[in-house]
């Protein structure tokens, strides 16, 4: 937990956003699989990277689109335990989305669908937003001091 200043540490750092972003994955994977494991016959990375599958013209696209929303929202929540700081979590939201935009570049060329920008830029607001209002929450709440007292 964090009781005390905070300290200049770039290898826990690296450690959290490689921490979030692997967490990230797997639950994209999870309502993936979810959500498309009976629409397509093979699930690949092309849905997690391509731009042309967040398309709102078929219910496959609806369905890779709630998998990404989905995502954003259980991201959120592994950044109480992962970041733990409201004034953190923008930064780590960036950069995870950030990271994710290079990851799309390289598989698939620069995103040239609005709907790409639109569900990635809706996607970061709300992981970084909700994240902010859960470590506030969890930060505000008191200090068991019954365990700093020596038992006689």
């Amino acid at each position: 937990m964090f009781y005390g200043t905070a300290v200049w540490d770039p290898w826990l750092i690296v450690g959290q956003i490689i921490c979030l972003q692997c967490s990230y994955y797997l639950t994209l994977g999870l309502f993936m699989m979810l959500f498309l494991g009976l629409r397509v016959p093979r699930l690949s990375l092309v849905y997690f990277f391509d731009y042309a599958t967040l398309t709102t013209s078929t219910l496959t696209g609806w369905c890779v689109i709630a998998s990404f929303f989905f995502a954003s929202l259980a991201g959120a929540v592994y950044m109480i335990f992962v970041v733990e700081r409201a004034r953190k979590c923008l930064d780590f939201s960036a950069t995870l989305y950030i990271i994710h935009l290079f990851l799309c570049i390289m598989y698939g060329g620069w995103p040239l669908s609005m709907a790409w920008w639109v569900v990635n830029g809706t996607g970061l607001a709300v992981m970084a937003l909700l994240a902010e209002y859960l470590c506030f929450k969890r930060e505000q709440q008191e200090i068991p001091m019954d365990r700093f007292h020596s038992r006689v």
